[in-house]
């Protein structure tokens, strides 16, 4: 069985489409997915980029986009009261209902959960109200399993997420959502029916073109 890991922040709208869609592009493949979180912020940094957010006529494409993309695919999409905001609580409390086989991971249900937490309702992601109402669901949701609780703000859920972050961006990874195949990465919503074919074992990703493009020469660089 093949294991791809989906790196994720629920901060990212596009993250929350691939997530709802991947189990679609998945379809008729024998693979395990671990879901990753890590702090988009913080590649963002290692890369020197702004998010899309941050730049405003791209902001505002992005958000009409993702509305438009939802509606496509037949997604429910809400935007949140406010964005961007701080996701740290949220991949936080992910990362208190890691278990100690997989502590840099959180389940689809959990994933779902923090994803649903920002992108239904319209609401305010970091409202103390909502972000407390979440952490019972999933505290409950440990106990219901027999599993360990970590303090969401203690040192071994903050070491899980810098390890998860770390990771990444030594994978090189710039952006999210960003699945991890075989040593490959697919970044984007949009990158989803190219992992489809590569697992579908499409002979384009056995010629020289996936190597090619990172060989191919920069012809002038902006100071």
């Amino acid at each position: 069985m093949r294991e791809i890991t989906f790196h994720y922040d629920p901060i990212s709208p596009y993250a929350f489409l691939a997530f709802e869609r991947l189990p679609q592009a998945l379809m008729g493949h024998s693979v395990a997915v671990r879901y990753k979180p890590v702090l988009f912020a913080a590649l963002l940094k290692a890369h020197g980029q702004l998010g899309p957010a941050e730049i405003p006529t791209k902001r505002d494409w992005t958000y009409r986009q993702v509305s438009w993309l939802a509606h496509q695919h037949g997604v429910r999409l809400e935007m949140p009261a406010a964005h961007p905001f701080n996701p740290l609580a949220l991949l936080r409390l992910g990362l208190a209902c890691a278990t100690d086989d997989a502590p840099g991971d959180t389940s689809r249900y959990v994933t779902e959960q923090l994803f649903h937490h920002v992108w239904h309702g319209g609401l305010d992601a970091t409202d103390p109200a909502r972000l407390a109402e979440l952490q019972s669901r999933l505290q409950d949701h440990m106990a219901q399993r027999d599993k360990l609780w970590q303090a969401p703000d203690g040192d071994v859920v903050k070491q899980r997420l810098r390890a998860n972050t770390d990771g990444a961006i030594a994978l090189g990874l710039f952006g999210v959502p960003a699945m991890v195949v075989d040593g490959r990465v697919f970044w984007g919503f949009d990158a989803l029916p190219m992992l489809r074919a590569y697992l579908e074992g499409e002979a384009w990703f056995d010629t020289a073109s996936w190597d090619a493009a990172a060989r191919t020469p920069t012809g002038v660089q902006r100071r």
